[in-house]
């Protein structure tokens, strides 16, 4: 597969700005900074059939009733590192959906500690054996 930054998603960005809050005193109050990313994923031509599929079902939270896939960010003060950072954003959450998952295999306990588990178990059933009112010596 190659990689997904080769591919000119940027095309496919559709952005929209808006006041955010936090950090920035009175300036946020008079600039649009937060950033927001729209992508429809079903509309793409650079994603394969597959690919869409898994896309929706892995970010399916993400993605609202129109079929776009939508992330933000406001963590700076400048609207140009926040449209660089919700980019890196998008990347990552892709190239993250579209990794398989390598299938766990199951491996045996070793009989050493099999052993251990069974020798632990009946040391403490022992210790607790002997607070029993019936093992109990009365004077």
């Amino acid at each position: 597969m190659n990689r997904l930054r080769d591919r000119p998603f940027e095309r496919d960005f559709e952005f929209r700005t808006s006041r955010s809050s936090g950090k920035g005193g009175q300036n946020v109050n008079k600039t649009e900074t937060k950033v927001e990313l729209i992508f429809c994923v079903e509309k793409s031509q650079l994603l394969s059939a597959e690919e869409k599929e898994i896309i929706s079902y892995k970010l399916s939270s993400r993605i609202n009733e129109a079929g776009e896939l939508l992330l933000n960010s406001s963590e700076s003060r400048s609207q140009l590192a926040n449209k660089e950072d919700v980019i890196k954003k998008f990347y990552a959450l892709v190239e993250k959906a579209l990794t398989k998952e390598k299938k766990r295999i199951p491996t045996k306990v070793p009989a050493a500690i099999k052993q251990d588990i069974l020798n632990k178990k009946k040391q403490n059933s022992e210790k607790k054996s002997g607070r029993s009112m019936r093992t109990r010596d009365f004077l």
